[in-house]
């Protein structure tokens, strides 16, 4: 009976003990649970977050797919956004926030994927492959957003902007060629009106009149003689706003490309099979040719144009009566690739970029 009783009166000391046991045994295991996930957080932590690259592409290639696998040398991976300049709704930037190099950008949700949603993006470098003006659109302003907070980008926006003046972008040719002459940078005689009133040209006729910062065959037109370029004054007096260009018209055998990306060059021959005065309108030929020493030449002087162009196209006629070459403007950041070579000149500006981005970071 005596131990009965002394067992009994023992017992509630032996629970209370196996409960303190129970409850070390549980904090054991929290705080080893704990101290793993603060580890682990740590880790992620440290770990830096993907480089935001906004592409500026609205046709042809998934840059996502382009860039698929490709790391920075210090680990960082790539997250592509791709957009057209029409997709960019609205840009926000300071100049007293953390990160002022970062932009607000909303762009518009997908067309193709269902329920898409508008979506926020604050980039650290841009590609930029689509012109940002055109005859339907002007994104000049979501430019101007992208420069006040001075993103790095290639090509640079302030070339970007300037490559839209066509007459800055003539007279830098024009500079060029009166520094080293006609045999070496044979650049097309012009003349520059700012408006009907000024619209005296006094060379040869047939001629071509460029309107504004006209590409890709818009706003150019064929002029028989000064009778039709007084009609054309005319035409040119209901745009106010618009200048325009007038250069002799050369009856070409065909056209030449000269392609520079980075260090890598190209030349193709455009020879127009449709009849088309324009043959980058109409159906033509386009082949690629071994680069003459000369061209090199044509690439080169022109690659330091507004501070440098990473990429960059020359543009010359070939005179069907004498086989003289006219350099007849230069194309940035949105020249196109020829199909055939597009998938190595793809990847070489990916590389580009990321040489720019390893620099960066």
């Amino acid at each position: 009976i005596y131990h009965h009783h002394e067992e009994t009166r023992f017992c509630p000391w032996l629970i209370l003990l196996r409960g303190q046991l129970t409850d070390l045994k549980k904090r054991e295991r929290m705080w080893k649970f704990s101290s793993t996930r603060d580890h682990e957080d740590t880790k992620l932590a440290s770990s830096p977050p993907p480089v935001v690259i906004l592409v500026i592409q609205a046709d042809n290639y998934d840059w996502s797919d382009i860039f698929a696998g490709t790391k920075l040398n210090n680990g960082r991976e790539v997250n592509i956004v791709q957009v057209g300049w029409q997709d960019i709704l609205s840009i926000h930037a300071d100049t007293y926030s953390r990160d002022p190099r970062r932009p607000i950008v909303e762009v518009r949700g997908s067309a193709i994927e269902t329920n898409s949603r508008n979506k926020v993006v604050r980039p650290d470098f841009m590609l930029v492959r689509n012109e940002v003006m055109t005859p339907y659109f002007d994104g000049r302003q979501l430019l101007s957003g992208f420069m006040f907070a001075d993103v790095p980008s290639i090509n640079s926006l302030q070339s970007i902007y300037q490559c839209n003046d066509r007459a800055a972008m003539m007279g830098y040719l024009h500079s060029i060629n009166r520094k080293i002459g006609d045999d070496a940078f044979p650049v097309i005689k012009q003349h520059f009106a700012s408006g009907s009133g000024g619209l005296m040209y006094g060379y040869t006729f047939p001629a071509v009149v460029k309107v504004g910062s006209a590409h890709a065959g818009a706003g150019k037109m064929k002029i028989t003689d000064h009778h039709q370029m007084s009609d054309f004054r005319s035409v040119l007096a209901m745009m106010p706003k618009e200048h325009c260009f007038v250069e002799p018209f050369v009856e070409g055998t065909y056209d030449l490309r000269i392609q520079k990306i980075g260090p890598h060059l190209r030349a193709f021959r455009r020879t127009d099979i449709s009849g088309e005065w324009k043959t980058n309108t109409g159906t033509a030929l386009l082949e690629e040719v071994p680069v003459e020493p000369r061209w090199v030449v044509w690439i080169e002087e022109a690659k330091a144009m507004f501070g440098g162009l990473d990429i960059l196209t020359v543009d010359a006629i070939v005179e069907e009566s004498t086989r003289k070459e006219y350099i007849l403007e230069v194309n940035g950041t949105s020249s196109g690739l020829h199909p055939g070579c597009a998938e190595e000149d793809n990847n070489h500006i990916r590389d580009l970029v990321v040489e720019r981005l390893n620099e960066m970071f």
